[in-house]
């Protein structure tokens, strides 16, 4: 094992979220000292829908030994079946049988997974402290707050998600988020549909996109994305009432199962508007100075890839590695970002082609059914479809070089 680099023994990591918690971890195990700022005054509970963990994802929290706590929390999906509207079956997506399958869970059940192990792992959060303002120093850089106090460390890390404050003090002018006109929604519906075991199923309805699977409880989780062309912020998605989403969905899978029955049984308190999804496009500058950004805040994939806390976890071991191995800031930056750029710009734009699947008409759809069995035979294959993301793995006891 390399030694810890005398250059950098502290941090401060911005964003107490997913990718937050867990680059502590990794900062703490290649011997930084790293500390928690969050924005609000509490924690993520109860926020979000539901997302997946890849088998690259578990490999990663592996590293800072949070994987056994996330796959308490998940349930395993091994394969996904894909039905039309009408509940024609159109074919299966299989996963690779020699990696543990992917953990389906809610965002908030992941959250507290990290935000236990953190704390269990001597992790300090600070909640409350709203990043305004950045001043580096030949010794350091200290965050100002907006409560007037601020903090100080050799580095800090920006992992405050897609609308990152970080992000923009390294470049004011680097891209935001950019929209992809699709509503998006969570529901928790208190019934069991017609599922397989560890199976999570994919329906091109007529007029929406819908997934699910059914938890061991016997409700299903659910989600759905509707085609939509304005840009709507989450918070702007939130001023409709839940009861009136409800409705409108209930219309939009009129005449369709299982889409219908789980918009039915789903209380407006179990629903979960998204507005319409928001990825990150390619993000030039990575980090500056003393400034280095991980997860969203400069990768932010749509959904559709099943990638985007996965790869927030690989980011996180991969900056940790690169700062315990390479002497000095600069050059350890500089080996994150050449670890880890092109392939989540691969991952974000593969899921980039699986958007634009989700608003198929009626005859794509069609032709989609027909074209299936020769397509799982080819280039939907589990190793060819699957393999270049999820068997790649970050070995923490190899040594990082320039």
């Amino acid at each position: 094992m390399t030694a810890v680099s005398t250059a950098v023994s502290t941090a401060l990591v911005i964003g107490g979220g997913i990718a937050g918690p867990v680059t502590a971890m990794a900062l703490r195990r290649a011997g930084i000292e790293a500390t928690l700022y969050e924005a609000y005054d509490r924690g993520a509970e109860g926020v979000g829908g539901t997302l997946t963990i890849a088998p690259n994802g578990l490999a990663a929290l592996r590293a800072v030994g949070a994987e056994e706590a996330v796959r308490g929390v998940g349930q395993p999906v091994a394969h996904t079946v894909v039905r039309d509207g009408a509940g024609r079956r159109i074919g299966e997506l299989a996963g690779l049988p020699d990696l543990p399958p992917s953990q389906a869970m809610w965002r908030s059940q992941l959250y507290g997974a990290v935000r236990d192990r953190a704390l269990a792992a001597g992790i300090r959060t600070e909640y409350g402290r709203r990043l305004v303002g950045v001043e580096e120093h030949p010794g350091g850089v200290t965050a100002r707050f907006a409560d007037g106090g601020s903090a100080s460390a050799d580095i800090l890390v920006g992992a405050d998600g897609i609308r990152s404050v970080v992000r923009s003090l390294i470049d004011p002018a680097a891209p935001g988020p950019r929209h992809v006109p699709l509503l998006n929604f969570g529901g928790l519906a208190d019934v069991a549909v017609p599922a397989g075991r560890q199976a999570s199923y994919f329906v091109f309805g007529r007029r929406a996109f819908l997934g699910y699977w059914v938890q061991p409880d016997g409700r299903t989780a659910w989600f759905c994305n509707v085609p939509h062309a304005e840009p709507t912020t989450s918070a702007q998605a939130r001023r409709v009432p839940a009861a009136e989403w409800l409705s409108r969905l209930g219309e939009l899978f009129t005449g369709e199962e299982p889409g219908r029955e789980l918009v039915r049984h789903t209380s407006p308190e179990n629903l979960v508007a998204l507005g319409t999804v928001e990825i990150m496009p390619s993000v030039p500058h990575w980090h500056r100075g003393r400034m280095v950004l991980v997860g969203d805040s400069v990768h932010a994939p749509s959904p559709s890839s099943g990638q985007g806390a996965s790869l927030a976890a690989e980011s996180a071991v991969q900056l940790a590695r690169c700062l315990r191995d390479l002497p000095g800031v600069p050059a350890a930056f500089d080996a994150y970002v050449r670890l880890r750029r092109d392939r989540v710009e691969r991952v974000a734009a593969r899921a980039s082609r699986t958007n634009s699947s989700k608003t198929l008409g009626p005859f794509a759809v069609t032709m989609m059914r027909l074209m299936m069995p020769l397509a799982t035979r080819t280039f939907l294959a589990p190793e060819r479809a699957l393999g270049p993301e999820q068997r790649h793995h970050v070995d923490w006891d190899e040594p990082v070089t320039a």
